[in-house]
């Protein structure tokens, strides 16, 4: 029977609380972001991920010194996937939305919706700011 070496990975939330100085928001969660000091983080073992596979090799103790398998996308990380499924939805909306290119887009409220979804879609694809929408696009 063949042996397999298998990695799998979990992850674990760490946070830390600290109080930031700004002018607004968006700009206290900036530097927040921006921040690399970590001396006060504390990990939340209850709220820890599902363990998911992160590499697969043929053979015994194998991990990383031989060509890795390929794995079936149903072992990813569940938000991983939901992520790489996102990009396919959002390439269907915009074809969706090419096709309706004879219809104003002050039309139907779905086409304003189609719209605003697919900027939004976009900019997280960019790790860009939300822009800013007409529709209640969540």
């Amino acid at each position: 029977m063949p042996l397999f070496t298998i990695e799998t990975t979990y992850r674990l939330p760490v946070d830390r609380q600290r109080t930031y100085e700004a002018d607004a928001l968006d700009q206290a969660c900036d530097l927040a972001i921006a921040d690399e000091g970590w001396d006060d983080e504390k990990s939340d073992v209850e709220t820890s991920g599902d363990t998911y596979v992160t590499g697969a090799w043929e053979g015994r103790d194998a991990a990383y010194s031989g060509r890795a398998l390929d794995v079936s996308s149903c072992f990813d990380e569940q938000l991983q996937r939901k992520a790489a499924h996102f990009e396919v939805l959002l390439g269907l909306l915009k074809v969706f939305a090419h096709a309706l290119n004879g219809e104003p887009t002050d039309g139907p409220f779905w086409r304003r919706r189609l719209v605003d979804a697919i900027a939004k879609a976009e900019a997280i694809i960019a790790c860009a700011p939300d822009p800013h929408t007409d529709g209640d696009v969540s």
